[in-house]
């Protein structure tokens, strides 16, 4: 898209809006406006942020670039005719409010990659297990770019069976809500490259014509109601990631999620679902220890769980979900089962620590919500001291309290939702909780009580802020203190 005499604004100077802003100013002529209502950020370190990287880009292009902190003039609004939300901003301010009522257009960075990008893209949303689910997919097309093309001689296929065209690509980006800003890859691609995009229900609120060509929704539970308000507008926004594709494109759906089970019944394009309990006549299913694959015809297993890196049933739902991707685009069987099983668990996702006096200690700072660490309990099988707790997204935790199913000796909360998850467990009848200052002290805690045998299991339920900048540098911590036990 050309945005020559463009004026826009891009609100938020975080890691998106940075890259947000460097696309324009490296792509076009853009006048680019950096607002954050943050009045004690260094504009001279954001601009220095902005041009760090732009090597990358042409020298030739480039727009003039403006940074406003604080309290954003009333003029300047007169100005613009695009404004590009950083994920973090929610679109009910009432700025953003008012922007919206003066017809000036609202995206997100989605949506302005999107349209500075090239190449095909395979989109994951959902709940819980994107990180995975996407770190995995971009893995299998990794290894189907870098194999060595005598593979089509033994009777893979180098056509997509979505467009007919080859399916040779000469780069993959892995980028999104996984941690690397789609922004900053979008000049770097190709008609002949693909990029795996893991996209979060803050990204898909700002979408226009954003259309990949495999979706996938992996599943539906209750998250960032603080932001969505409800329940149902929570699934509007996530289901949006349909919203563009056509017949010809691949939705991949849960089938075990009632809501995406109806909502598949709804789309035009094509639907294939995965499950870990019910064997499905068309589709991707656990059947036993078995991952298997039916076209409607033949049955195929891709590989046994047994032969997996990852634990739990949610992670053979996204190794289904990859896999069901991965075909649908037209990756020969052999080599997502060569790239399934040789899947290292994602950083703070279930992740093995250490083990010191006979105490295995694992790391689910990913586990930002009850339901990613229901899962992450499910996995364990042992006693577990489990570390929970911190910002507070309206979540409810009973559920999460209920998955404890007797393995659970002592629960250690931290945070802001300490009292609130104590009062909630001792409703459902659990008892051991223990109220820490710190992740310091909780860790301290867990290594005093555990017993040989144990697991130690940092499965916070909640988000980091308040405590941490987000749930990474939670887990790194997490592991720091762990590895610091003597």
């Amino acid at each position: 898209m050309d945005f020559t005499n463009s004026r826009v604004l891009v609100f938020g100077a975080g890691i998106s809006g940075i890259g947000a802003a460097r696309l324009l100013i490296s792509s076009s002529a853009a006048e680019v406006i950096l607002y954050d209502g943050n009045e004690k950020l260094d504009p001279d370190e954001l601009k220095a942020k902005i041009a760090k990287k732009r090597t990358n880009f042409s020298e030739s292009a480039g727009g003039q670039l403006l940074v406003i902190l604080g309290e954003l003039p009333k003029d300047v609004m007169d100005r613009i005719n695009l404004v590009v939300l950083s994920p973090g901003v929610p679109t009910d301010l009432p700025l953003v409010n008012e922007m919206r009522s003066r017809g000036i257009r609202i995206w997100g960075e989605v949506e302005l990659a999107w349209e500075c990008g090239r190449g095909d893209v395979l989109a994951v949303t959902g709940t819980n297990g994107k990180t995975t689910t996407t770190s995995l997919l971009g893995e299998i097309m990794e290894n189907y770019v870098g194999r060595d093309d005598n593979a089509a001689q033994a009777g893979s296929s180098l056509c997509s069976p979505l467009t007919g065209q080859d399916l040779r690509k000469d780069r993959v980006f892995v980028v999104g809500n996984i941690g690397n800003p789609y922004t900053e890859a979008a000049l770097l691609m190709t008609e002949s490259s693909v990029t795996v995009a893991e996209i979060s229900s803050f990204q898909l609120e700002t979408i226009e014509r954003f259309a990949p060509k495999v979706s996938a929704i992996l599943n539906i539970t209750p998250d960032h109601l603080n932001r969505h308000h409800t329940m149902e507008e929570y699934i509007r926004v996530k289901e949006l990631i349909t919203k563009n594709q056509g017949e010809q494109d691949t939705c991949v759906l849960n089938y075990e999620d009632e809501i995406l089970r109806e909502f598949g019944k709804t789309l035009q394009t094509k639907v294939i679902y995965f499950s870990s309990l019910h064997k499905l006549e068309k589709g991707m299913y656990l059947d036993g220890d078995n991952i298997c694959h039916s076209d409607g015809v033949t049955e195929t297993v891709l590989c046994s769980v047994k032969e997996l890196n990852i634990l739990g049933r949610h992670n053979h739902e996204n190794v289904m979900a990859a896999a069901a991707m991965a075909l649908a685009y037209g990756v020969p069987p052999e080599v997502v089962r060569m790239s399934v099983c040789a899947f290292q668990a994602v950083e703070h996702r279930i992740e093995y620590v250490t083990e010191k006096h006979g105490v295995v200690y694992y790391n689910d700072s990913k586990g930002t919500n009850p339901d990613a660490a229901i899962k992450g309990i499910q996995a364990m099988d042992r006693p577990t001291l489990l570390i929970g707790g911190g910002y507070d997204k309206n979540s409810s935790y009973e559920e999460w309290i209920h998955a404890f199913d007797g393995k659970v000796r002592y629960l250690v909360l931290i945070g802001q939702t300490r009292e609130k998850i104590a009062q909630a467990a001792r409703k459902c009848g659990f008892e051991n909780c223990v109220l820490a200052d710190s992740l310091e002290e909780a860790v301290a805690f867990c290594a005093a009580h555990a017993d040989s045998g144990d697991a130690v299991l940092l499965s916070p339920a909640c988000a980091s802020w308040g405590m941490f900048p987000n749930y990474e540098v939670r887990g790194r911590r997490f592991k720091e203190l762990v590895n610091q036990l003597t």
